[in-house]
């Protein structure tokens, strides 16, 4: 987070700029971890592109559970049809593998960042819609909705003030996995070309373009791949204490 929020500050170059007239430049106190194909800086790249991955991966993220959360609170308040409906569309978008999905929308639409987002959250709010859903499903058979409906409130009474502060705890929780899964799989989009599109900095197209590095023992191509890794550890991590905070468990004496 400091990186996204404080990178493009403290970062020794511009993101495209190219500092080297040679090609993966090797490391040095010029260059902090050397240089890519195009003789930019790595660290500065680095940088940019937490901003980059962690951006998009969030807007995504907040895009299919504002979209898959208020359906499927209204699916499961509503019923009838409207739920029949909506579970039907679920389905068939879930039947769909989600990177074969997202690789025939960024084919169409062109690889551009909101074709990129649109992608991924389309496929994302299947799950969310299923989950909010069979949450929703628990909370409508307490004896505090159905006052609240007797009381006459109406749904979007019901929905925001006896379903949302039910279900809003797991909902963080499935928050930190679902960006987790986003952001692997805008790094994996990014690693096969059709994600960000350069001179844009991201990750894995980071990963990508310094591959060749392994084959003369550079381990540079490892740290876009670590900080891929080390960021999906840090906010399971992060989702695993919200579960215990909210669950009320405490630690044994």
């Amino acid at each position: 987070m400091l990186a996204v929020i404080f990178g493009p500050l403290v970062a020794p170059y511009g993101e495209a700029e190219v500092v080297s007239k040679i090609p993966f430049s090797p490391w040095s106190r010029e260059f902090l971890l050397g240089t890519d194909q195009l003789g930019r800086d790595t660290f500065s790249r680095l940088l940019f592109g937490a901003r980059n991955t962690l951006g998009i991966s969030l807007v995504t993220v907040c895009l299919s559970f504002g979209v898959g959360g208020v359906l499927g609170m209204f699916a499961a308040i509503r019923g009838g049809w409207a739920d029949k409906l909506l579970l039907s569309l679920t389905d068939a978008l879930m039947a769909i593998p989600p990177l074969i999905f997202a690789l025939i929308v960024l084919s169409i639409a062109g690889s551009s960042i909101p074709s990129l987002i649109v992608a991924i959250a389309a496929v994302d709010i299947t799950r969310i819609f299923r989950l909010t859903r069979s949450l929703s499903v628990n909370v409508l058979a307490t004896d505090f909705v159905e006052v609240a409906r007797l009381r006459g409130e109406g749904l979007s009474w019901i929905m925001s003030r006896e379903v949302l502060p039910n279900v809003l705890p797991l909902l963080v929780a499935e928050f930190g996995l679902r960006f987790c899964f986003v952001f692997l799989s805008i790094s994996a989009l990014a690693f096969l070309g059709l994600g960000i599109q350069p001179p844009t900095a991201d990750w894995g197209s980071m990963v990508r373009d310094s591959a060749v590095l392994i084959s003369y023992a550079d381990f540079t191509p490892l740290i876009p791949a670590a900080a891929i890794g080390l960021l999906t550890v840090a906010v399971n991590l992060v989702v695993d204490w919200i579960l215990h905070v909210t669950s009320g468990l405490r630690e044994a004496d």
